[in-house]
């Protein structure tokens, strides 16, 4: 069965930083675009960042470009999203997802299995 489970969110200070990591089971990442998104308390979940099955192409929110790196590492079956200078409006719930195959625009990728979610608070 496949499962994703991610870790690594909790409490930091504005301009601190975390990274989050999707560990999948049940099936290999290799074959996976992998996005990251996010849902904060009364607001709509959105895009994050995404990174093809390859590894070569990512992609990220204009909220968070230049703040958020996206990677993977395909011997370990795992995402990770490194996390830094953040601000209290990054404070959600952040999921990770993942569909099989290459697409173009894989922030709009149609991902049809999801993670938990881990929180994400960022205050002072």
């Amino acid at each position: 069965q496949l499962q994703l489970v991610e870790s690594g969110g909790g409490l930091v200070q504005p301009g601190g930083s975390l990274r989050l990591s999707c560990a999948a089971s049940g099936f290999t990442l290799d074959d996976y675009t992998i996005g990251w998104f996010r849902q904060a308390p009364g607001k709509e979940r959105e895009g994050v960042s995404c990174i093809s099955s390859s590894g070569g192409r990512t992609d990220y929110a204009d909220s968070v470009k230049g703040r958020f790196t996206i990677s993977r590492d395909n011997a370990k079956n795992t995402v990770y999203l490194q996390l830094d200078s953040l601000k209290p409006e990054d404070t959600a719930i952040y999921y990770c997802a993942a569909v099989r195959g290459l697409f173009r625009r894989c922030m709009f990728a149609p991902y049809d299995s999801w993670g938990q979610g881990t929180q994400v608070t960022v205050s002072s």
